[in-house]
């Protein structure tokens, strides 16, 4: 075998992720609150990045043209690499610093109602009133630890029998302090079952009803499957006796302690996007009022001056030029998303007039062709933002959503389907209530085509139950 080595050229095409550009798309892809805290970072690691306080009157916030101009301004010099004229870049005060327009508003007051306060857990709850239950320090010691071992939902995680041993009690002992649990507020809570959850508040409530708690104790599985047929023979009662009881069930609380667990699961959401109706025109605002406002520190204009060596100019160099980089990516985030908020507005008219049910379908390609972007910087500038419509907040993946085709060749919005299917279901007879395949053959006579699974596929996704527990007797 001859072995030989051969020297050949190739052009090949691929792109090299500087830094700044890995820095560039982690900026496009973040949410308002979160750009806050990645540009708090930068302001602590970059030196020469530094909080712009003043106010400036009489100043208007920079049009997309404007803006425009100056980053272009910006690239032209990037292709100098270190003979950048940062003294006449200081003597420059339009620098890409954000500009403050608002109004010089008073001192704030604060207000002791105004402060936010951390909600008690369930486990604080149930402990303040066993203390307040009982003085027997064996029982609280018992009642904590049981406590300790019951869920976010309310329930108990561990058996009578485990607990005693833990302990060294009698299980007796244990079930009486459970016992005491069971009267504690929420109702239900520490119960070890859905039935005992219910029936605890059953007997809280005062309800006396036999059959509300013969259906709890041996039928919740039908009741759930909506078989009110066959549990009125197996009880000898009428479809309307267990159509009451179902009610009643209803009304109880399968889960009695979401209600504290809620507390730490709050979501706040922040839009990035604010679109305001003024006349027959949508202004587009960029909500980014919250962000720092930076600017390069002009007091390391001593340090350019002065000779130093190549290791500190090539430090301060860099430093410089991150710090223009992440105002200058900022803004082309800005620009970026006023980009596709208009041709989200220019899209989706319809809905932004008159709601869900005028919803276009629509996908990034055209998007992306439309502002001159590619569908990968659309995603990015999409992904996990909102925008404030007068239809309400939305993600703005929202508005990019899949159709099917009608009689006429257009096709109708998944999402504007969903708004039609809940509307009619909420309109119909409850006493004959429709099944999947009547509602498919309705849109059907509306030009739309759809088949059965897809009804059924998009009622789950709604939430909707089928028509066995829809039926009302």
């Amino acid at each position: 075998m001859r072995v030989s080595y051969d020297l050949n050229v190739e052009q090949v095409q691929k792109l090299v992720m500087t830094p700044e550009l890995r820095q560039a798309i982690t900026i496009l892809q973040l949410p308002a609150m979160e750009l806050g805290l990645y540009i708090e970072q930068q302001l602590q690691e970059n030196p020469f990045l530094e909080l712009r306080e003043e106010e400036t009157d009489l100043l208007e916030p920079a049009g997309t043209d404007e803006l425009a101009e100056i980053l272009e301004q910006k690239r032209e010099s990037e292709k100098r690499e270190y003979d950048i004229d940062w003294e006449e870049y200081f003597q420059d005060s339009s620098d890409l610093g954000f500009v403050r327009t608002e109004e010089e508003r008073s001192p704030q007051t604060y207000a002791y109602e105004n402060i936010a306060s951390q909600s008690p857990t369930l486990m604080d709850h149930l402990i303040f009133q066993l203390h307040l239950a009982t003085s027997d320090e064996q029982m609280r010691l018992i009642g904590e630890y049981l406590i300790g071992n019951i869920d976010d939902q309310g329930y108990l995680q561990v058996s009578l029998e485990e607990a005693a041993a833990r302990l060294g009690v009698g299980v007796e002992k244990v079930e009486q302090v459970l016992k005491l649990i069971h009267t504690f507020d929420p109702a239900g809570v520490g119960a070890r079952s859905l039935p005992e959850c219910l029936l605890i508040q059953v007997e809280q409530l005062g309800m006396k009803d036999d059959l509300l708690v013969r259906v709890i104790k041996d039928y919740l599985e039908d009741l759930a499957k909506g078989k009110l047929g066959r549990m009125s023979q197996q009880l000898g009662v009428s479809a309307q006796e267990i159509q009451r009881v179902a009610d009643l069930i209803k009304t109880l609380e399968p889960k009695p302690g979401r209600k504290f667990s809620a507390n730490d699961h709050v979501r706040h959401v922040v839009p990035d996007i604010v679109l305001e109706k003024v006349g027959d025109d949508y202004i587009i605002i960029i909500n980014d009022a919250s962000l720092p406002r930076i600017a390069i520190n002009s007091t390391y204009r001593s340090v350019l001056n002065q000779e130093s060596d190549l290791e500190t100019k090539n430090f301060v160099e860099s430093k410089l030029n991150a710090a223009a980089w992440l105002i200058r990516s900022i803004e082309q985030r800005r620009l970026t998303l006023y980009k596709v908020a208009s041709c989200l507005v220019e899209l989706q008219r319809d809905f932004l007039d008159h709601g869900i049910k005028h919803l276009k379908p629509l996908n990034l390609r055209k998007v992306a062709e439309m502002v001159g972007l590619h569908e990968s910087t659309v995603s990015r500038a999409t992904a996990n933002k909102y925008i404030q419509t007068p239809q309400g907040v939305f993600e703005m993946k929202f508005f990019f959503s899949s159709g099917l085709a009608g009689d006429d060749g257009k096709k109708t919005s998944t999402e504007s389907i969903k708004k039609m299917l809940a509307e009619l279901i909420a309109n119909e007879n409850p006493k004959a209530p429709l099944n999947d395949q009547k509602i498919a053959e309705y849109f059907r006579k509306q030009g739309i085509k759809i088949s059965r699974r897809t009804i059924a596929k998009y009622r789950g996704e709604l939430g909707i139950p089928p028509i066995k527990q829809r039926m009302r007797y």
